[in-house]
């Protein structure tokens, strides 16, 4: 294998993750040992880098991951790459929305679009792409033929975790670890189990283990463990819905033998919030002997349970008010997510969810404020998003000065309805 080819990563922020379980995989393969791979963060530094390692290479592959809520600032950059570059470069799209909407991403000017888990397609893709030869049978792609044609080779088995690392090694981007994919509350506003699937993946507590030794040997002593996960303590479970309580001490048992003494573990708070109805006695126990966090986070949605069992959110408010108060009891904060403007939202429903703000805030809860967003490939894709009641306007204003919330809902106010006219027409408009 020659360094003919070079993948150029927009390494931003918002789509680490994403890039860290690639790169990780590709470092599996023995082909890309001397592969040329370069992580660039900003969109100026893509922009402006680009003209040099097109000199140093015959063929160069960008590789860009993004959510629907990144689309116009994606647009942008796209355009100016082809502007800039036209042919000299392949852009390959992955992530979540262009899995979501691979025909809408190609149309953007992608030229491949890897669509779901990346693991296998990728290291599968590039070694055509560098070797020359016909990529268009792989499983797991999209792309516009000469004709204009769309087509999507089919969707490829989900992965086992433990084939793959979570993070790359050799090019030294660590991160938090992936610990379960899968999600199968299929709630309708998320992307999650459309992408990962509805049966729960883990990985092994042997693997978790190694990859956090490998973080040790980076960080040293100060080591911060944090996991990717839909629902953190749902670790382990055959189903995703019964807790399997002793596997899940067991993991933070042995991760705290390996980072201590001074080592942190941050369990059930960004980025791997937990289900209402899982925060119990044991599991808070478990935050409280072992994880580092003051607080955890979990997702109410509504205060409506019509709104929650429209959703297919599958628990009560009663769980929430549970949970709450078990944590506050616990000595630990807890944030409420909230999402407001969902589908088929009443007035009295409104009322219902701020009832429970107030009531939640009043028992020592922080409320976490979003404003619902259609996604592609959800059962909500074609649900209209709207301007927020100015009822819930004023309450998460009255609640953010006294300190009882936070949230960045007004920007996703306004995206939600440039996102909704999209999916109404595929079509970007300004």
């Amino acid at each position: 294998m020659s360094q003919n080819t070079a993948f150029v990563i927009y390494y931003y922020k918002n789509n680490i993750y994403s890039f860290n379980a690639l790169i990780g995989a590709l470092e599996t393969d023995q082909y890309f040992d001397q592969f040329a791979i370069y992580f660039i963060p900003k969109r100026d530094g893509l922009i402006h880098s680009l003209k040099d390692i097109i000199n140093k290479h015959k063929l160069v592959v960008i590789g860009i991951s993004f959510f629907t809520t990144q689309l116009w600032e994606i647009y942008d950059l796209i355009t100016t790459l082809k502007k800039k570059y036209s042919r000299k470069v392949i852009l390959l799209a992955g992530g979540p929305h262009p899995t979501g909407d691979p025909l809408g991403t190609l149309k953007l000017g992608f030229d491949i679009v890897v669509v779901g888990e990346g693991e296998e397609t990728i290291i599968e893709l590039l070694k055509k792409i560098d070797m020359g030869k016909d990529f268009t049978h792989i499983k797991g792609i999209a792309y516009l033929n000469e004709s204009n044609e769309y087509f999507f080779t089919g969707k490829r088995k989900p992965i086992n975790l433990d084939d793959y690392p979570p993070f790359p090694i050799k090019n030294a981007k660590s991160g938090a670890i992936e610990i379960t994919r899968g999600c199968p509350y299929v709630c309708y506003f998320c992307q999650t189990p459309y992408i990962s699937g509805v049966y729960p993946r883990h990985r092994s507590i042997e693997l978790i283990c190694k990859y956090v030794q490998e973080l040790k040997n980076h960080y040293g002593d100060l080591t911060d463990i944090r996991f990717i996960s839909p629902n953190v303590f749902s670790y382990a479970s055959l189903n995703g819905k019964t807790l399997n309580i002793p596997l899940l001490e067991e993991l933070l048992v042995k991760i705290k033998e390996i980072i201590a003494p001074n080592g942190r573990i941050f369990f059930g708070s960004f980025p791997s919030e937990v289900r209402p109805e899982h925060v119990i006695n044991e599991t808070l126990e478990l935050v409280l002997k072992y994880a580092n966090n003051d607080n955890i986070t979990i997702g109410a949605q509504s205060g409506s349970q019509k709104i929650l069992d429209l959703c297919h959110r599958d628990h009560t408010i009663d769980d929430v008010y549970n949970a709450v108060n078990l944590t506050i009891k616990s000595n630990l904060k807890i944030n409420v997510d909230f999402i407001f403007g969902l589908p088929g939202e009443s007035d009295e429903d409104i009322e219902l969810t701020i009832k429970m703000m107030k009531d939640l805030s009043k028992l020592g809860a922080r409320i976490h404020a979003h404003s619902f967003i259609p996604l592609p490939q959800t059962p909500f894709e074609k649900k209209s998003a709207k301007h927020l009641s100015e009822v819930y306007k004023k309450e998460i204003k009255n609640l953010i000065s006294r300190g009882y919330a936070f949230g960045d809902w007004k920007r996703q106010e306004k995206i939600a309805l440039k996102i909704a006219g999209y999916l109404r027409n595929r079509e970007i408009r300004e």
